[in-house]
């Protein structure tokens, strides 16, 4: 679904826990994203309190008469926010926006407590024109895509048809789950839930995993973020909690907590570092001396090998390269 005439600026960003922990810290909400591995209820347990479910997926265009993956009734009369898809290559942080709007007493930043507040009242189309075009947003949205240093375009290369993917959010609104997908006209409602035990976790469960049941198995066409809580100010709380009531076995297992919560920060600042930076600079000094120890025409092959080899493996596994929207 990557179209460079219709993306406005807007550029792919990765499905990664860290580029989306910063974005969020860069709209200034007390919140982080964690990879999801399991929909168990153990797994989940150790991440709450979870605010909303990222989904990425690969989109397959459908006809009319084509039932949709999931179940879900389109609420036509939602008066929360919800904000379309008007340019591509936006859905990472739509699908963010879409789920920050609807959490009660959200803490942020001005700047996009001013958006939300000027887009209140607005349809869903223009909502999502005025969403991509903030320019803070977009700049803060492209300042974890990789820099584009090499254009393709003017030399005559054959276009190759790539998987599209895409993003869509769940989340508990007014005692129900909703999937917010800036491609659907409406917001849908799934099931309702019931406060207590898992809560909505529950119903957001079964509608993503009968929405996995719709790929073939053992496909990896799809991935699960959770949007939660930032669990280092209430490690922090326990730890001095821990300390004063002189609990030092228990103390010593809060900072383990925080020590890898922290190795696990840095990670991700280091990975977005790497984002960041144009490594062309490394390339072409690496291919010359390449070219001066006359191995160049040895490297160029074994590459051209290995790349083979990896398009053969992926063929045969039904894969094509991944294109996110």
């Amino acid at each position: 679904m990557s179209n460079d005439d219709d993306s406005g600026g807007w550029q792919l960003t990765e499905s990664d826990p860290g580029v989306f922990t910063e974005l969020l810290k860069t709209l200034g909400t007390p919140y982080i994203v964690d990879d999801l591995y399991s929909l168990e209820p153990e797994s989940l347990a150790q991440l709450q309190p979870i605010r909303a479910l990222i989904f990425l997926f690969k989109w397959l265009p459908t006809s009319g008469t084509e039932p949709r993956p999931t179940a879900g009734q389109p609420n036509t009369d939602f008066t929360g926010f919800f904000a379309h898809q008007t340019v591509n290559n936006a859905c990472a942080t739509l699908a963010v926006m879409n789920a920050l709007g609807n959490i009660p007493s959200l803490v942020s930043g001005p700047q996009l407590a001013d958006l939300f507040s000027f887009t209140v009242g607005m349809d869903p189309q223009t909502c999502g024109m005025a969403v991509t075009s903030a320019d803070w947003l977009r700049e803060a949205h492209n300042s974890l895509s990789p820099p584009s240093a090499i254009s393709l375009d003017g030399l005559g290369l054959p276009k190759t048809s790539e998987d599209a993917y895409h993003f869509v959010v769940y989340l508990p609104i007014n005692g129900h789950v909703y999937e917010m997908d800036g491609l659907q006209q409406h917001p849908l409602k799934h099931g309702a839930y019931q406060d207590g035990g898992e809560g909505w976790l529950s119903v957001a469960r079964e509608v993503i995993e009968n929405r996995i049941a719709t790929y073939p198995t053992g496909a990896l066409e799809f991935s699960l973020l959770a949007l939660r809580d930032d669990p280092i100010p209430q490690m922090e709380a326990q730890l001095r909690a821990c300390q004063e009531s002189g609990r030092e076995s228990d103390a010593n297992e809060v900072m383990v907590k925080i020590s890898n919560e922290n190795s696990k920060r840095e990670r991700w600042a280091f990975e977005n570092s790497l984002r960041r930076h144009n490594h062309m600079g490394m390339v072409h000094a690496l291919l010359l001396s390449l070219a001066k120890a006359g191995k160049l025409e040895g490297a160029t092959e074994s590459a051209k090998k290995a790349m083979q080899e990896r398009m053969a493996r992926r063929r045969e596994m039904g894969m094509s390269d991944m294109d996110e929207d």
